[in-house]
């Protein structure tokens, strides 16, 4: 059994004992941490709550909803939700703050809670820690009986965060249903079943292939968005002749494509993509993590732009894009974040503002895709002992390479003209995650063995 507690909240596997796995005493312990922080920092006392499909979901929110009105905070609950929904309710609400349940991408025994501020956004790394030191030290004080908090079941958010999207300048649904697209959706059995065919629908496409769309939280494959766990949408596209395939993860702030000839448009190219079509007519700067690809750069650049990295981790994107005022980031894990509707990654505006991109395109997601750059990532990692100063090693390859452009707001990533590699530390393992990324495959993979090869030339010196 699994509990990760971490400033943006709190995971881990269903069941086991208490502090062990993410049981109802850890459920409620953290949920009383995050409302009394609420409390201190607000005059409103309202919370928005929604979740994922998964299995322990109905569990895990009558516990957290249980404990926010104990504390006296009125719960607005709307119910089967995705993320980005989550986050559009809580400025809407006027709530204090949010709690999302999902674990994300995670297997079906993952749950988490996930927590917001009065922005409907992350809470940042000094919050979070204020959040901790609460769980860590609990000296709650709850509501009597004539205080305690009421709940409000809304299912109006699904309609609202589409209306909203539909509302955007750069979706053109007209352009949409004009293109006739016929689209397959792999829902992966959670939230976005409901939410990304109520969408297609509403943007006027009419042939939806629906598939592990239904909310049952029985994952009939990895959640994770990654081509391997992809190959029956894959087939699907091809056995209906379809356009193209769409898949998000359980929570819906993943997005990925499949091309009408069932190979894969990459989810690092999502962003791309959106970016691509955002900057035609919005131009302004953009962001990602510094472990996504080049690609956005250099779509950026060629827009007479300017990009700007980030460190990983979504609050790090967002505070990025703020600070540079960007018109659109995210990730490349198939993240869109678009400031004109929210700081948040989100899927469904994702899907219509590329929807919007493709059918002015007026040719097939492979010849779309074909117009970018094409690159490489390899993902690697290499274990060291527990008492190695990973820091300390870094840094010296940092110095090996110190003629190099290179970056240290993430551990370390060096550049190669049109290749990179960023090494990061774990948080949670004596583990160096290597990132490599080139114009193939192989010198991405070279480029990774290179790399590896320095580090256990440096650990032999020492």
């Amino acid at each position: 059994m699994t509990l990760i507690k971490s400033i943006s909240g709190i995971r881990g596997t269903i069941g086991g004992k208490a502090g062990n796995g993410l049981t109802p005493i850890d459920i409620v312990k953290f949920t009383a941490a995050f409302g009394s922080w609420v409390v201190k920092k607000s005059q409103h006392k309202k919370i928005v709550v929604g979740r994922d499909a998964r299995i322990s979901g109905e569990m895990v929110n009558n516990l957290v909803i249980g404990t926010l009105q104990g504390l006296g905070i009125d719960v607005i609950d709307v119910g089967l939700s995705t993320t980005p929904t989550v986050e559009i309710a809580v400025p809407l609400e006027n709530a204090a703050g949010g709690i999302i349940l999902t674990a994300s991408h995670n297997p079906k025994q993952w749950n988490a809670l996930k927590l917001l501020n009065a922005k409907g956004e992350f809470i940042s790394d000094a919050d979070g820690k204020e959040v901790l030191e609460l769980a860590e030290n609990p000296d709650f004080d709850f509501a009597s009986v004539d205080e305690l908090g009421k709940v409000i079941l809304d299912n109006s958010y699904l309609q609202k965060h589409i209306d909203i999207i539909l509302n955007l300048p750069l979706v053109d649904a007209g352009a949409i249903k004009k293109a006739k697209f016929k689209i397959a959706v792999d829902a992966v059995n959670s939230t976005g079943g409901i939410f990304v065919p109520a969408l297609l629908k509403a943007l006027g496409v009419e042939t939806i292939y629906e598939l592990y769309c239904e909310s049952t939280g029985h994952f009939p494959h990895n959640p994770e968005p990654l081509p391997e766990h992809l190959t029956e949408i894959s087939k699907l596209v091809q056995q209906k002749g379809a356009d193209l395939g769409i898949v998000v993860d359980p929570d819906v702030d993943r997005l990925c494509f499949v091309n009408e000839d069932g190979s894969m448009f990459g989810e690092e190219y999502t962003l791309v993509a959106v970016a691509d079509y955002v900057l035609k007519y919005t131009p302004g700067n953009t962001v990602s993590n510094l472990s996504s690809t080049r690609a956005l750069r250099d779509v950026t650049e060629k827009a007479d732009c300017v990009y700007n990295a980030a460190a990983v981790g979504e609050v790090n994107v967002v505070t990025q894009m703020k600070a540079t005022n960007a018109v659109i980031g995210g990730e490349g894990n198939g993240g869109i974040i678009y400031p004109e509707l929210h700081y948040g990654r989100d899927a469904l505006v994702g899907i219509a503002l590329f929807l919007t991109h493709l059918a002015k395109f007026a040719k097939p997601i492979s010849v779309l895709r074909g117009t970018y750059p094409a690159y490489f990532i390899s993902k690697n990692k290499i274990m060291l002992t527990p008492e190695m100063d990973i820091d300390a090693l870094l840094l010296q390859v940092q110095d090996k390479y110190k003629k190099q452009p290179h970056s240290t707001i993430d551990g370390l990533k060096i550049e190669f003209d049109n290749q990179w590699v960023h090494l990061r530390k774990s948080n949670t393992e004596p583990i160096i995650r290597i990132y490599s990324e080139a114009e193939s495959e192989t010198i991405a993979d070279n480029l990774a063995k290179k790399i590896i090869t320095d580090i256990k030339e440096i650990l032999k010196l020492d």
